[in-house]
């Protein structure tokens, strides 16, 4: 895990814990989060599960409802990790990178489009 400015750590998959503890604090559970967020709440199982990705709108919701910088969700759901782990070989290193980015382009597309539809 690498350190973030605040001396926490970055998520490499969806930081389940974190989420829920920011819920909690707010007073909500993951059934209000998924009401919030406009996501079904087998499907927001998934995200939590790291069985898929949250996209650029739920992401959006999620960093309103949680009052919470978009950034900052976006490195806790694992869309923004940029590092490979320590010791990992150069081919491997790249093609992670290069996975990485292909989610974050998919991401901005989708973030992009959910702007234009507002």
């Amino acid at each position: 895990m690498f350190g973030l400015s605040d001396g926490e750590c970055m998520a490499l998959f969806f930081d389940a814990d974190w989420f829920d503890q920011r819920l909690s604090a707010r007073g909500i559970d993951r059934i209000g989060l998924a009401v919030a967020a406009g996501v079904e709440r087998g499907e927001l199982h998934r995200i939590f599960t790291n069985e898929r990705a949250p996209t650029a709108e739920e992401l959006a919701e999620f960093a309103r409802v949680l009052e919470t910088d978009l950034l900052e969700i976006t490195i806790r759901s694992g869309v923004a990790v940029r590092e490979s782990a320590p010791g990992a070989d150069t081919g491997d290193r790249i093609e992670s990178i290069e996975a990485r980015l292909d989610a974050i382009d998919t991401w901005l597309a989708e973030f992009e489009a959910s702007k234009k539809r507002a």
